[in-house]
């Protein structure tokens, strides 16, 4: 791995025996905290997604789904673990299209929600691969939501959202970065989990609330299904590594399809060339604007990243115009951390609200944000991912893991982004294993993102013909001469402000030599990577 010095402002950090990456500093030095203690990675990262379940709530919680990728030492396919909820019993697409409904309501409508996934994900990761007790692991997070944390920059930026939105009254006295805010219903909540496992949530107190909200929407027997499966992971071959992510319902084809299709092209080692971003993009183009048309719970992964499917959209990829597609894009709100212990196991895991703070809807109880993640549904009558009951919507939601061709672990990256996301991990694989950066290069320096005037952050791909090529504002090729240059092989260009949350806060954790090296995005502002 190269060590030259990042051209971003912070660096990578290093460390022997275990790391985490998060955006948050607190749930990293959680994490850490349960390595040292002799904890696995998955106890790590349940430590770490708990206390960021507490302090970052406009990002993600308990409210929200969870998938993970988890690589152990045995060297073959890693674990897969689809912890995205289902909608509930009571989903009726038909009343939603009498009401003049063309897509799922982005706010305030509880059908937007479905069945949470979050709590199941920690359950079943810490039942198959933690090692501490359970108690032990969301002390840090209860700790936190007792004794007050400090508001995160991100989050003060995001309150004036949760005007008039009832049960957020643990923020009502918080608006400034560095206010102290306790949340005192979601401590009792995890100490629920603790007492009496994935029952005492979802059929306790939690599970009540969600049901009065739904007024019919969830029965019990929704909240008694797990909403956690072990599922079989996707995986192809990308300069000279091979690549997993998770399957259907989720995205993540999307990072492997691209990265293949620019693993064949004849992309430039040196990352300032206007064709390090022209060729990638058009990669994801090329990979991405059939999404809706194809993505949906058990859709065929291995059939999406068949070569002879992949092949022909390779060949449409030209080094010197844009391929004319017949997608908007903004940023959604998701978060994702890295772990790797001593043993190096290493566990990619997401978590997610989908839009920021969720649907807008809060359980009185612990007031728990929901997600709103159902906006992936569709209400096409007999689109595959049709609101209908007990079927999970598409998911943007991708976290990757790259091995070496002996099976050892490379890597463990992901990021949040709403449909940017399988777009900011291209990049950053292309960094780190065409480009040979480091993973603070890798992670900070400048990204592009295909998007359109106006957008949710997940309808990229509703029409890919008003695509735009957006170009953070300190990457290498938003100068006068690269943008000519993009658009005169006809991009349609825009510059955006420099670390823009739009083109996703990204971790990485790098293995080699007996060393982990990490760097967690700058664009997130308080994130770490930690290790000892």
């Amino acid at each position: 791995m190269s060590r030259s010095r990042p051209l971003v402002p912070f660096a990578t950090r290093y460390a022997r025996s275990g790391m985490v990456c998060s955006v948050d500093h607190l749930a990293s030095d959680a994490g850490v905290s349960l390595l040292r203690a002799g904890g696995s990675a998955a106890d790590a990262a349940v430590a770490a997604s708990a206390v960021l379940a507490v302090t970052t709530q406009h990002m993600c919680g308990m409210g929200g789904d969870l998938w993970a990728l988890v690589h152990h030492a045995d060297r073959t396919a890693p674990a897969a673990l689809n912890a995205s909820g289902r909608a509930g019993s009571g989903a009726d697409p038909d009343a939603l299209r009498a009401e003049g409904r063309t897509r799922m309501r982005f706010r305030g409508d509880i059908r937007s929600v479905p069945v949470p996934g979050c709590v199941d994900g920690w359950v079943s990761l810490h039942e198959r691969f933690g090692t501490a007790p359970l108690a032990q692991v969301l002390t840090p997070a209860v700790e936190l939501a007792e004794g007050g944390f400090p508001l995160s920059p991100h989050g003060a930026a995001t309150a004036a959202l949760l005007d008039g939105v009832a049960n957020t009254h643990d923020y009502e006295a918080a608006s400034r970065p560095g206010d102290l805010v306790t949340r005192p219903g979601v401590a009792a909540a995890l100490r629920d989990i603790v007492e009496g496992g994935r029952e005492a949530f979802y059929e306790g107190d939690f599970g009540r609330d969600l049901g009065e909200l739904g007024r019919g929407e969830y029965t019990a027997a929704d909240l008694a299904r797990s909403q956690a499966d072990w599922v079989t992971p996707l995986s192809t071959q990308a300069w000279e590594h091979t690549l997993w992510t998770v399957p259907p319902n989720s995205q993540g084809y999307l990072t492997l399809a691209g990265a293949w299709i620019a693993s064949e092209l004849e992309l430039p080692v040196d990352p300032s060339d206007p064709l390090f971003a022209h060729l990638p993009a058009e990669a994801a183009k090329q990979a991405g604007w059939d999404r809706p048309a194809v993505l949906f719970e058990h859709a065929d992964g291995e059939a999406l990243l068949a070569p002879e499917r992949l092949a022909p959209r390779r060949d449409a990829v030209s080094p010197d115009t844009a391929a004319p597609l017949g997608a908007g894009c903004g940023t959604g709100d998701t978060m994702y951390l890295a772990a790797v212990d001593a043993d190096r196991m290493g566990v990619s895991l997401i978590q997610s609200n989908a839009g920021g703070w969720g649907a807008g809807l809060w359980t009185p109880t612990h007031r728990i944000s929901l997600h709103n993640r159902g906006i992936g549904f569709s209400l096409i009558e007999g689109h595959p991912a049709e609101y209908r009951p007990g079927r999970r919507p598409p998911h943007t939601l991708a976290p990757a893991i790259v091995q070496r061709r002996d099976g050892s672990l490379r890597s463990v990256v992901g990021t949040m982004g709403g449909d940017a996301q399988p777009q900011v991990l291209l990049q950053v694989l292309a960094r780190l294993l065409r480009a040979g950066e480091s993973p603070a290069g890798a992670i900070g320096a400048g990204r592009w993102r295909w998007g359109a005037a106006q957008g949710t952050g997940f309808d990229t791909w509703a029409h890919p013909a008003q695509l735009q090529l957006c170009i953070e504002g300190h990457a290498a090729w938003a100068g006068t001469d690269a943008v000519a240059d993009l658009a005169g092989r006809g991009h349609r260009v825009v510059t955006e402000p420099a670390y823009h949350d739009s083109y996703g806060h990204a971790q990485l954790i790098d293995v080699y030599d007996g060393l982990l090296a990490g760097a967690a995005d700058p664009r997130a502002l308080t994130g770490s990577a930690a290790g000892f």
